[in-house]
């Protein structure tokens, strides 16, 4: 008797298996937590040689994970590393490629909106730096069920307002604040209560972190500060004190010191109380939870990235295209990772964007820069070989680097001035202290050749550096 024929009692079973068949496919489609700490060095993590702070959750989590060493943020500040994490596009193809509140377009396809559209409920509280409340990039536009957070970037360098932004049932709003509350507690809040009720609905999720931590300001909370702090309240840092000047957003600090090792220790406890969560809620493990950085230290409102070693034994801070201002942390946990390794695998923040949509079964985003580099957490597979990853960046001076393998090349250039290129060994100087430009011509002319070949001319004229050049 043919299918179209039988009495429905018949097919109920049929109908029954296959849709247990599309339940289970459902709840196997893992969930996806992107934490990205703000101006975190590459070196202020226990795990990877913090002498003065403890980040035990970070390190045990480094330890049941996978820690990369050689994993390099989308560019050296904020914005268009931000860019480059959601479109998959390094500096050279990104349409936001430096600060400014240059928002996303309508072409522009984000992760969020990828996995959106597979069926993922989609969160992001922290500060969200690619569009504002009227534009083109505001976040419910651009793929976001849910956020609480900053849209603004100047907002975001202060941790006591009046008001963070809100996304909920589609709509954009503004969530009124005490000038009392400390806006990370109010963040971290909302992401505990998206991740409670993924607890209770079953869905997929894909909840995105990008929390303002350790950003200056340099500002905490009585209980933050209160394990950092001796017993009678004093820092056990050399401090100088941080005074506010006029016109400036970062408020006055008396233990700026202190106040960074507590921020930095509330950032790796808001990491443990995450994991613990999702062990109490089962999700552990079919949740894969990424950490890392939006770029390299920086030293503005107090802080002090050479007392705490932020950049470790890299060269340069925040704004520098050298080692310390693009390598950043990355562990990996959960899911199908490889647990207790360390790789030296090479790769970048816009690699992100192919990767989860390898491990969700989602479509990837076509003419991108980024890899899908899911077999690299998965098993020994090595990184792509001779691939060069790229970067670009210009206030008051053009900086782009060009990195294969271990050969990287940095140039310099001022308008006015003849461009100056130094080369680096980073397989026997990860310092970048030794420049072989002079006596490898020849690696230089190659490593010149693809950095010009790793450019497009941009499409917004905020970043039109060509009189850079000049």
């Amino acid at each position: 008797m043919h299918p179209r024929n039988r009495p429905f009692w018949l097919l109920l079973p049929l109908l029954l298996t296959a849709l247990a068949t599309v339940t289970v496919a459902q709840q196997s489609r893992p969930n996806i937590i992107y934490i990205m700490a703000d101006d975190l060095g590459y070196g202020d993590l226990g795990c990877y040689g913090q002498q003065k702070v403890k980040t035990p959750n970070l390190d045990r989590m480094a330890r049941q994970g996978i820690r990369f060493t050689r994993f390099y943020a989308g560019s050296t500040v904020c914005a268009p590393s931000r860019c480059a994490l959601m479109t998959g596009k390094h500096m050279g193809h990104a349409y936001v490629r430096g600060n400014g509140e240059i928002p996303l377009r309508d072409t522009d396809t984000t992760l969020a909106q990828r996995l959106q559209a597979n069926g993922y409920k989609t969160g992001m509280f922290g500060k969200w730096g690619l569009g504002l409340n009227n534009n083109s990039g505001a976040p419910q536009r651009k793929g976001w069920d849910e956020f609480t957070g900053y849209l603004h970037h100047r907002h975001a360098h202060n941790y006591h307002t009046d008001s963070l932004w809100q996304v909920r049932n589609g709509q954009l709003s503004v969530l009124r604040l005490s000038p009392t509350q400390y806006t990370h507690d109010v963040i971290m809040d909302r992401a505990f209560e998206f991740l409670q009720n993924r607890q209770a609905d079953k869905q997929p999720f894909f909840l995105y972190l990008p929390i303002t931590l350790v950003h200056a300001e340099m500002a905490t909370t009585d209980e933050d500060a209160r394990p950092i702090l001796t017993a009678d309240g004093r820092s056990p840092f050399p401090e100088t004190p941080f005074v506010k000047r006029p016109g400036t957003s970062y408020s006055s600090q008396q233990n700026p010191k202190a106040t960074f090792a507590a921020m930095l220790s509330r950032l790796d406890k808001d990491v443990g109380k995450l994991l613990e969560l999702l062990k109490q809620y089962g999700m552990d493990k079919n949740t894969y939870v990424f950490f890392t950085s939006d770029n390299g230290p920086h030293r503005e409102g107090g802080a002090n990235p050479e007392f705490f070693d932020s950049n470790g034994p890299l060269r340069g801070i925040k704004r520098d295209l050298y080692e310390g201002g693009i390598r950043v942390p990355m562990i990996a946990l959960g899911g199908r990772v490889r647990p207790g390794k360390v790789s030296n695998a090479v790769w970048a923040n816009w690699d992100i964007s192919p990767t989860i949509c390898a491990l969700t079964r989602t479509a990837p985003p076509r003419n991108i820069d980024g890899l899908d580099m899911s077999r690299v957490l998965m098993s020994s597979a090595p990184a792509p070989a001779n691939r060069s990853l790229f970067w670009q960046f210009d206030e008051g001076e053009l900086r782009q680097a060009l990195l294969q393998d271990n050969w990287k090349l940095v140039r310099l250039k001022k308008k006015g001035e003849p461009e100056r290129l130094e080369l680096y060994d980073l397989g026997q100087d990860e310092g970048e202290t030794t420049n072989l430009a002079a006596s490898k011509p020849d690696k230089v002319a190659a490593l010149l050749a693809l950095m010009k070949e790793a450019q497009t001319p941009t499409e917004h004229p905020q970043f039109d550096w060509s009189k850079s050049e000049q």
